[in-house]
Parts: structure tokens; sequence; C-alpha cells
């Protein structure tokens, strides 16, 4: 099986960046792990980056006015819960459970026969494998999600703008984060009948396959547990 490679928050899951080391991801050591990755993460990132991803847009004054609404859309994401369901380049889907709590913690939880959990509590990003008991750690600031994850999102100022345009009533934005240390490129879809939402988006890895994350029955919540971000250890079941 081959890792999924793309893929938020995730998020949209809106975190407060932290630094931390990035430790080596064991799904791209000759695809012998496969797993989901919704939000993203792989070494295949670090060739991700062509010439057409190095400018990016020039913006005019209603392009500059569309991104800042995008801007403060990300900035006020109340927590949230929500379904989603994972689709890879060759048509394989995963579905599963995902929540958000601000300022800065998510969690998805893939549905059986899956047994992973991805979290962040803030600081660090831990993708848990409780059928292989392993576990991999990022620092936020190493995702290609930094720019979406901050607490002041600012697109014009820390991201290249590649793609800008509303088609109907969606709006959709690809962008890719200025930091050399963070490379990665994301397009977003939202939904603007009544203020803007996001509804999915799109990674591309360095062979060109897309894995698409679709957001699907969003509702805010004003009680989240905040157990649920909190990593377990592995070595227990998911349940104890």
């Amino acid at each position: 099986m081959k890792a999924c490679r793309t893929a938020l928050v995730a998020l949209v899951a809106l975190v407060g960046a932290g630094a931390a080391p990035m430790i080596q991801n064991s799904w791209a050591q000759d695809g012998k792990k496969a797993g989901p990755n919704p939000v993203g993460i792989g070494s295949n990132w670090s060739n991700s980056v062509t010439k057409d991803a190095q400018g990016g847009l020039e913006l005019d004054k209603k392009q500059i006015e569309l991104v800042q609404k995008i801007n403060t859309y990300f900035r006020d994401l109340p927590d949230l819960r929500g379904n989603f369901v994972q689709t890879t380049s060759d048509n394989k889907r995963m579905r599963g459970k995902f929540y958000v709590k601000r300022p800065g913690k998510f969690r998805f939880d893939y549905a059986a026969p899956s047994k992973q959990v991805i979290i962040s509590d803030g600081e660090f990003l831990r993708v848990q494998d409780y059928d292989l008991n392993n576990e991999e750690q990022w620092g936020i600031d190493q995702t290609p999600f930094r720019v979406l994850l901050r607490k002041d999102v600012d697109l014009i100022r820390d991201a290249r703008i590649l793609e800008l345009q509303e088609v109907d009533d969606v709006v959709v934005i690809a962008l890719q984060d200025k930091s050399p240390d963070t490379v990665g490129r994301i397009k977003l879809y939202l939904g603007k009948k009544a203020g803007l939402e996001l509804r999915e988006w799109v990674t591309t890895d360095a062979q060109g396959l897309d894995t698409r994350v679709e957001l699907l029955d969003l509702a805010k919540v004003d009680d989240l547990d905040p157990g649920l971000f909190k990593p377990m250890p592995v070595g227990l079941k998911r349940g104890q």
C-alpha cells in the first residue's frame, strides 16, 4: 500500500504555530507504510516546489479585498465538529470525524477499519497508528498549513497566492508558504452563500498526484472536550 500524500483544517484547524524539529516521515520510506494524511505532510513536500510556484499573482484591489475576507474567516473560525471524506489520486476513499478548537487544536478520527488518529495540541501535530503502535510527530511550523494555522492569518504577508477566482458560489484560492522551511502547495474551496465556509481542499505531491478532503456536516459547538486534543500513548487501544 502507498501513502496518502496530501490534503486541512484542517484543515481546517487553526493552530497557534509552534516550532520543533521535524521527525522523519515513515510514509515516504520505500512506500512500506500506508496511512491517511489529511493534513498534507510528507517528505515529498520538500521536492514539490516548481518554477510556476515561485512567484505568485499580482493582486488587484478587488482580489486583495477577497483575500482579506479569507483571512478574516480563518482568524474568526469558531470551534467546530463535522465529518470528512478523503479521496486519493487512485480514487480510494476514507471517511471520519474531525474536531477543531480555537486557539489551535484539531483532531481527525478515521472510521473503521482504520486505526489512525491525526491530532494537534496547538504545538505539535501527531499521526498515531493504533494498529502498528506507531506515532509520527512534527512541529506545526513544519507543515504546509502553517500560514493557515497562525492566530493572525495574513495570506498576503505570509503566502504566495498562485490562483484566486470566484466560480459561481465558490471562492478558490491556491497558495504556497513564502518560508523556505515550509514547502508545499494547497488549494482551498470556500462556499460563499452565507458568508465564507471551507468546503474542501486539494494538495498535490511532487509526482503531481492530488489528494482531496471534503468537509461535511459542519457544526459550531461550545462544549468540545479538551481531552480530544491530548494525544494518547499508541500502546493503548483507542477507547481505553
